[in-house]
């Protein structure tokens, strides 16, 4: 009898936690679904200011990453510093259209690093198929394990120089209403893999969300999707 009440007591605990788990998995998506909403608005931004990435930058883009709202004092204490998408290009050669984001942070040491007090955006640039398999594949260090630059500015500007032909992320930030390349070396890009798990509701890693065709995009970022569609609709290799 002891033995049976002890395991009508468990049931019931586990069934009275059932609708708690069941919120937490929905806030915890809905916090995923923001940032997607946030990353649009801040490529939204960034696109319709004069002196924003150079077309042709944009253009040999494989990958987008965006990471809206990051605050300087994450940066002070170490630590994560900031979450966000990344959007690649479809296709085995990465020549599609843009695809289902996968979810990434942005962490460690950034000597140097000034931009004022409040919360500035980080828009990275992933310039070639290598620097885009890293990324899909582990943790990488800017400047150590993948090749980073400050982006050049200016929409109709020419961008053909050798350092960012070589590079194979460009980063750029936005602070104060100002847009300019920043230089994040010993940062590093990771795949945020709980929050892909949250956002697509099951685990999943990041290569399989982007290079995966099956993976549908999640309604929270059709806005980012199609604004990149629009402004780079066709990947340049030259």
């Amino acid at each position: 009898m002891k033995t049976k009440k002890k395991w009508i007591a468990f049931l019931t605990g586990v069934l009275l936690l059932v609708p708690f788990a069941s919120v937490k998995a929905a806030d915890e998506a809905k916090n995923e679904q923001d940032r997607l909403h946030n990353a649009d608005a801040v490529m939204h931004e960034i696109l319709n200011v004069p002196d924003n990435i150079p077309q042709d930058l944009l253009n040999r883009a494989r990958c987008v990453i965006v990471m809206p709202s990051v605050l300087k004092a994450a940066f002070i204490v170490g630590g994560s510093y900031g979450r966000g998408a990344m959007v690649c290009r479809t296709g085995d050669d990465f020549s599609g259209h843009w695809g289902a984001p996968a979810m990434y942070a942005l962490e460690g040491a950034s000597v140097g690093f000034q931009i004022g007090g409040e919360a500035t955006d980080f828009v990275f640039l992933v310039m070639n198929d290598r620097g885009a398999n890293s990324l899909l594949h582990s943790k990488v260090k800017l400047g150590a394990d993948i090749s980073a630059a400050a982006g050049p500015v200016g929409r109709s500007g020419s961008a053909d120089t050798d350092a960012y032909l070589r590079s194979e992320i460009l980063s750029y930030s936005r602070a104060r209403g100002a847009f300019a390349g920043i230089s994040l070396e010993g940062s590093t890009l990771r795949p945020d893999d709980g929050a892909n798990h949250n956002l697509y509701g099951r685990s999943i890693n990041a290569r399989d969300i982007v290079r995966g065709s099956e993976v549908p995009a999640p309604e929270a970022a059709q806005g980012l999707i199609a604004l990149l569609d629009q402004a780079s609709p066709k990947l340049n290799r030259s």
